[in-house]
């Protein structure tokens, strides 16, 4: 249940409480893209400070993943079931925690662990967060505008990331650990004062232990597999065996879950096809974007030989662009709906990464880099607030931390998954002679940014299907109607 004390006025303004939820909210996805953005360029200072390998380095962001990704769904149910407040602000205050040890430790197997602990609140607040906007918020324009300049937070959050890294790094990289800390602790304290009551589910069948075990263990162990598999080998036993443990344990997982009578997931709120659209454009949707960054920092740094301030500013109009739109996006999704911004916006990535084709070892940045930017954020600006209010609409308030869940699991798996596929057809590709021309490494580079491509490309066809079906709707309530009405269907459409 909403607080009243949170309500908009009676004008539909929102109140100084309302906006002060907001961003308290908007503070911990802020955080967590900021996390993940950040740590990259600190890597190499890491990995001299405390002599760590090549594959340890990897652990620190991938601990991170591996947290964040394999417990959505229980993180997603965990706030319906023990209340979204009081899971919010413990995983946040858990998150803080962690920063601050991440911050001070001098063991790589400790910094390995503070990441996981991370990754792990993350997996808590972000669906905790997600639905209580979605329970705070009614649904319709208030939503969307909230879900709006929520979702533009975590995309500000990643792009600012690179350019606090840039900075943070030339002075220490502890740094870049530290910077969430304080951050997380004073939305914390806010939270404490301004973040809606919210009362438990309290379901009859109790909590379902068989479907969060064996749900957790499916999430982790995939993710694991895939951030493994580019280094053990997609075609080794070990990654072979790994996928099928992961088949076993989601079968069985479906299977309790068709027979729990308070499932961790109610397998029916996938019967909705907006809601699959949803998940699957999320899935593809940041996996394309993923792989498209990890490919464009490594043709910037590793050819152009651009330092990393340099790579982050480079990002920043797309960034920028996603910022300066967020308390606009929502209007827009009033007017036009989710189902068309998210076709535009999946093809206006389709477009950029396309242009991007057409880089070679001496590009003009404004001709050549710069549209690709000003296209990818203008379509990240569009598509991700849509699919956050498209896969939200319509559910009931007691699963809308599942839902939240959920959705933030495609984010994760996507992104986990398409990246470790770009990886891998890069790597085939990449030229055997380690001293190979730049010209051959970025010839190796451009079948990783053909697949970027495919990926957006199958998300723009998933979700076409989304404005045929909303034509068929329309034909047949026009079909139903009287003249009067079915020339104000047409005309409103």
């Amino acid at each position: 249940m909403t607080s009243p004390l949170i309500t908009p006025a009676s004008d539909g303004r929102w109140t100084p409480r309302l906006w002060g939820t907001l961003l308290v909210l908007c503070a911990a996805m802020f955080l967590d893209a900021l996390d993940v953005s950040m740590v990259g360029v600190a890597l190499p200072s890491i990995g001299a400070d405390l002599g760590l390998s090549t594959s340890a380095l990897q652990w620190i962001v991938s601990g991170y993943i591996l947290g964040y990704g394999g417990l959505l769904l229980l993180g997603g149910r965990a706030a319906d079931l023990l209340g979204r407040r009081q899971v919010f602000l413990v995983a946040l205050g858990v998150f803080a925690l962690a920063s601050l040890l991440g911050g001070i430790v001098d063991s790589g197997p400790l910094l390995i662990a503070s990441r996981f602990i991370k990754g792990l609140s993350a997996a808590f607040t972000a669906p905790a967060g997600l639905s209580i906007i979605t329970t705070t918020f009614p649904e319709g324009p208030l939503r969307n505008r909230a879900l709006a300049i929520y979702t533009t937070c975590g995309a500000t959050g990643y792009s600012m990331g690179l350019v606090f890294s840039g900075l943070l790094t030339e002075a220490s990289w502890r740094l870049t650990m530290l910077l969430p800390a304080p951050i997380a602790l004073i939305a914390l304290l806010v939270g404490l004062k301004l973040l809606p009551r919210s009362e438990r589910e309290r379901g009859e069948g109790g909590y379902d232990i068989p479907g969060a075990i064996l749900g957790t263990a499916s999430m982790l162990l995939l993710v694991f597999t895939v951030v493994e598999a580019p280094e053990v080998g997609w075609a080794s036993a070990r990654t072979v065996l790994s996928f099928a443990a992961v088949a076993v344990m989601l079968a069985a997982f479906v299977a309790v879950e068709r027979r729990s009578p308070s499932p961790l997931i109610r397998l029916g709120v996938l019967r909705s096809g907006p809601q699959v659209r949803a998940q699957l454009g999320a899935l593809t949707f940041v996996g394309s974007y993923i792989g498209f960054q990890f490919l464009v920092t490594l043709y910037m740094q590793q050819l152009l030989g651009w330092s990393a301030l340099h790579t982050a500013l480079a990002f920043l109009p797309a960034g920028a662009l996603v910022a300066l739109s967020a308390t606009k996006v929502g209007a827009v999704i009033d007017r036009f709906g989710t189902a068309r911004l998210i076709v535009l916006g999946f093809a206006l990535m389709v477009t950029g990464y396309v242009l991007f084709l057409r880089i070679d070892l001496d590009p003009v940045y404004a001709a050549v880099i710069l549209p690709t930017m000003l296209l990818v954020g203008s379509g990240f600006a569009l598509t991700f607030p849509s699919l956050n209010v498209q896969a939200t609409n319509g559910v009931d308030e007691h699963e809308q931390g599942m839902v939240s869940g959920l959705l933030n699991t495609s984010v994760q798996v996507g992104g986990a998954i398409f990246l470790a596929v770009v990886t891998a057809v890069v790597t085939a590709n990449a030229p055997e002679n380690a001293g190979a021309s730049p010209q051959a490494v970025l010839d190796s580079y451009r079948p990783g940014l053909t697949v970027v491509t495919l990926i957006a490309l199958a998300g723009l066809l998933i979700t076409l299907t989304g404005l045929r079906t909303r034509r068929e709707q329309q034909s047949v309530v026009v079909a139903k109607s009287t003249p009067r009405e079915a020339e104000r269907v047409v005309v409103r459409d």
